[in-house]
């Protein structure tokens, strides 16, 4: 046999307080992780990404970049992002054999012999590089440009055999640099006498 109960009305008000605030509680929950969510779509959009790596692509492998208005501040805006470590935007209509990618320079290695600078420490040679890293340019598969960046957002291009016979005309700095710094070698570190 069941025995029901039953409630006073003051009783039974507050019981259904703590119910009320447990919906709403929950609904109001779900707005809010909605609102966190649609906010982290909005700023994490991978189209976004993909454009601003075609537009890099792009301008990376012109003449100069520096001369096409368009081209500046995407280009300087990546090497912000690159001194703040943040990962190298891609392009996903670049087709095959066309690409960029990106690496952290190291002397003497991976470094234009004339940015490497070299001195003297106590257990042998310190090489360093004068840029922090370079953004390779493929182009049909092959190497296009080599645009070396540093940290105070200065950059120089490399051009390629390939890419000067194909443009005709671009910026020389690098070749430049190259030629002054044959012309004029480093002198040796000074040796310590005993």
């Amino acid at each position: 046999m069941t025995t029901l109960h039953t409630l006073s009305p003051d009783r039974a008000a507050a019981n259904t307080k703590p119910v009320a605030f447990i919906h709403w509680f929950r609904g109001s929950l779900k707005v809010a992780m909605g609102c966190v969510l649609m906010l982290a779509a909005a700023l994490f959009s991978a189209p976004a990404r993909a454009a601003d790596g075609c537009v890099i692509l792009l301008c990376l492998a012109a003449p100069s970049w520096r001369s096409i208005p368009q081209c500046v501040p995407p280009i300087r805006q990546l090497l912000r992002d690159l001194a703040r470590g943040r990962a190298f935007p891609v392009c996903g209509m670049g087709g095959a054999g066309n690409e960029s990618e990106h690496r952290f320079s190291h002397a003497p290695g991976y470094c234009p012999p004339h940015y490497v600078r070299e001195r003297t420490g106590p257990n042998g040679p310190i090489y360093s590089c004068e840029y922090t890293g370079a953004v390779s340019v493929t182009v049909n598969g092959a190497l296009f440009t080599r645009t070396w960046w540093r940290m105070d957002g200065d950059a120089v291009t490399e051009f390629t055999d390939a890419a000067r016979a194909q443009l005709g005309s671009w910026d020389p700095r690098f070749e430049l640099e190259h030629s002054a710094s044959l012309a004029n070698p480093p002198s040796p570190p000074p040796t310590e006498t005993p």
